[in-house]
C-alpha cells in the first residue's frame, strides 16, 4: 500500500464526502493504483476532470501513484494554465451531439430547441446509453455519477443544476457551444430535422387562429409535427437569447 494526498477544486468537491471538501486529505492506495482509479474510488467521475497534477507536474489518468505523491485535480472550469497540457481524452468529438438519461427530458428538449442533436428516451438503461454514446460519438448527460464511471464512456457531463433552463445554461457554458447554436432546426419531440413546408399542405391541421395569422411553417421529417412562430416559439427564443448572453 502507498499513501497519497489529494486536493480537489471547485465543483469536484460536490462528489466528495463533507470532511474531504476544500481540503487536502491523505488516503491509502493500492500499490498499482493509477490517478484515474483513485479519483473514481473517491467518488469523482473521471469525465468531470480536466487537469491533474502530481508533484506539481501535469499528468494523465494512467499515472501510477507512489508513496507521498500530492495529487491536485481540477474540473473543466477553473483549471490553471499549464504547459504542456495533457489531453486526458483519447480523442475529441468533432460534432457536438448528446444523449441524456431518463431524468433529463426537459434539458433534452431545450438542447434540441437550440439545434443540438440529443437522444432522449426514458426507457434506456445505463448500458444502452453507454453503447449509443460510444457508437455514435455522443456526450453523456446525467445526474448519475455511476453512469459516468462506466469504463468505456469517454465524454460525459454530470449536470449539477436541477431546473432545465439552468441545466441548459450550465452545459452551454461548460462546453462553450454558444457559437454552434442553430435554433429551431430539430423536432423537440423526436430529434429529427425540420424542413419548410407550404401552408397549403398543412392547412387542415392548423387551428383556425393559426390559419389566419401565420404564413410560414416547418414540419418534422420523421413524426410530421408542424411548427410555427407563435407565442411558444417567442418564449423559447427569449429563453435561448438569455441563455446565450449568460453563457457567452
Amino acid at each position: 500500500m502507498v499513501t497519497a494526498t489529494f486536493r480537489f477544486h471547485n465543483e469536484l468537491n460536490d462528489f466528495l464526502s463533507p470532511k474531504r471538501r476544500e481540503v487536502e486529505f491523505s488516503v491509502s492506495c493500492a500499490r498499482n493504483a493509477t490517478t484515474k482509479h483513485m479519483i473514481e474510488a473517491l467518488g469523482v467521475p473521471y469525465t468531470e476532470v480536466e487537469l491533474i497534477t502530481v508533484q506539481g507536474e501535469v499528468t494523465g489518468f494512467d499515472r501510477l501513484l507512489h508513496d507521498g505523491d500530492r495529487v491536485v485535480v481540477y474540473p473543466h472550469f477553473g483549471s490553471p494554465e499549464a504547459t504542456p497540457l495533457v489531453h486526458l481524452r483519447k480523442w475529441p468529438l468533432y460534432v457536438t451531439r448528446f444523449i441524456a438519461d431518463a431524468h433529463l427530458g426537459g434539458l433534452a428538449r431545450l438542447l434540441r430547441m437550440a439545434g443540438f442533436d440529443t437522444i432522449y428516451r426514458n426507457n434506456l438503461r445505463d448500458r444502452d446509453i453507454a453503447d449509443i454514446a460510444i457508437r455514435e460519438g455522443r456526450i453523456v448527460l446525467t445526474r448519475d455519477r455511476d453512469l459516468l464511471m462506466l469504463r468505456d464512456i469517454t465524454h460525459g457531463c454530470y449536470v449539477h443544476a436541477l431546473k432545465p433552463e439552468q441545466q441548459l445554461a450550465e452545459i452551454m457554458t461548460r462546453l462553450k457551444i454558444t457559437d454552434s447554436v442553430h435554433p429551431f432546426s430539430l423536432c423537440l419531440e423526436c430529434n429529427a430535422p425540420l424542413q419548410a413546408i407550404d401552408k397549403s399542405q398543412v392547412l387542415q391541421r392548423l387551428p383556425p387562429f393559426v390559419q389566419a395569422s401565420h404564413e410560414h411553417f416547418m414540419t418534422c421529417s420523421l413524426c410530421g409535427r408542424v411548427y410555427w412562430k407563435g407565442s411558444h416559439w417567442k418564449r423559447m427564443q427569449r429563453l435561448l437569447d438569455a441563455t446565450i448572453r449568460q453563457s457567452g
